[in-house]
């Protein structure tokens, strides 16, 4: 059989590694088809050296665009692809462009399409990602919900329990085995002349943050006076996105250590050592609360709720005076919750359905 994984972020990359690396430690045939749905190759070029997975075979350097425009192009560039290469399956992860170019594209072909990373709501449909996670999971054959609580959003909306797998979340894979890594390549911290609980890290990208400039504004202004407030540098690894946004805007920051983007081993270091970290990132989400650091999220909704359950992460919108309350209440929290996102073994669990599952001809 033959596998298509088809990826086109940095973050699809991060949760993909512990597929690829098991498909390559069980010698299966697979391929990689990259969208190029980020703005750089370059950049991209580098999180795939850097984590010590094999090139993609495959870069349509489809860039950015509409929403539309972008995944028009992609649908185009896929289908090309998948008639030539005939694979019995695509996986795709997540909820961006790439995954509904590629589930939309593998269904209209016949192809089975498994989705890593099913069942995730945030029931906020101004959110593009939303609509594209419902989309994808409902053309999905086989569906990898990372907890029950997904599984259950899975089987509320008609979808067949015998194609939704409780597999844990590979994200909970790629943080242990890229730290690993991490601890090896990464010197950010020294860079950076930070010490280990002595920051406080942001990172905001969210189009329906940076692009809303009173929202943009409030989540700055709050960012700054929990620098003031509590003494800690924030520091602020800004995206392209942001930074356009800020000029736009013309948006004075006082304060807020301002670095470029930071490749994903320096990025996880400063993660895994901050004291506190405020966020618009669904995976920062998950991320934090497997590295056991405090999370405030600079949204009103998550499509990741078990975070909030089990008390690592809170909601903080991107009211100035709330985020900074938010701030103070996680600064003083245990960091002695439970992981709800699976023991690591996600991507063993993931690779071992789709053989035996296409073995049985399911």
């Amino acid at each position: 059989m033959k596998i298509a994984i088809i990826l086109g972020t940095r973050p699809e990359i991060i949760k993909f590694s512990p597929i690829i690396r098991e498909c390559e430690k069980q010698k299966l045939d697979y391929f990689v088809l990259h969208t190029g749905q980020h703005y750089s190759h370059n950049m991209d070029q580098v999180f795939f050296e850097q984590l010590e997975l094999p090139e993609a075979k495959y870069n349509l350097d489809v860039g950015s665009g509409s929403h539309a425009e972008q995944t028009g192009k992609m649908l185009i560039g896929i289908e090309k692809v998948l008639s030539e290469e005939k694979p019995d399956i695509i996986l795709v992860e997540g909820d961006t462009n790439t995954a509904l170019a590629g589930a939309l594209a593998g269904a209209k072909l016949g192809i089975k399409v498994g989705h890593i990373e099913a069942g995730l709501r945030s029931y906020d449909r101004g959110m593009p990602e939303e609509i594209n996670r419902v989309l994808v999971d409902h053309c999905s054959d086989l569906l990898f919900a990372p907890t029950e609580k997904s599984k259950a959003i899975l089987l509320g909306e008609g979808i067949s329990e015998v194609k939704v797998f409780v597999t844990g979340n590979t994200v909970v894979d790629a943080v242990f085995q890229n730290l690993e890594l991490a601890e090896r390549k990464a010197s950010a911290l020294n860079h950076l002349g930070l010490e280990k609980d002595g920051f406080l890290l942001a990172t905001v990208h969210r189009q329906e943050n940076v692009d809303n400039e009173e929202r943009f504004r409030g989540i700055l202004k709050g960012l700054e006076t929990v620098e003031e407030k509590f003494g800690l540098p924030v520091v602020y690894p800004i995206h392209p996105r942001a930074r356009k946004q800020l000029k736009a805007f013309q948006i004075a920051l006082e304060g807020l250590t301002l670095v470029e983007p930071l490749d994903y081993l320096s990025f996880l270091q400063l993660e895994s050592q901050a004291r506190l970290v405020l966020t618009d990132s669904g995976g920062v989400q998950e991320e934090t609360c497997i590295l056991k650091v405090p999370c405030v999220t600079l949204r009103y909704n998550t499509e990741r709720p078990e975070t909030l359950d089990v008390g690592s992460n809170v909601l903080a919108g991107t009211n100035p005076d709330e985020i900074v309350e938010k701030a103070a209440e996680m600064l003083d929290a245990k960091r002695d919750w439970a992981n709800p996102f699976g023991d690591g073994k996600a991507g063993n669990a993931i690779v071992s359905i789709v053989i035996n599952r296409e073995v049985k001809g399911a």
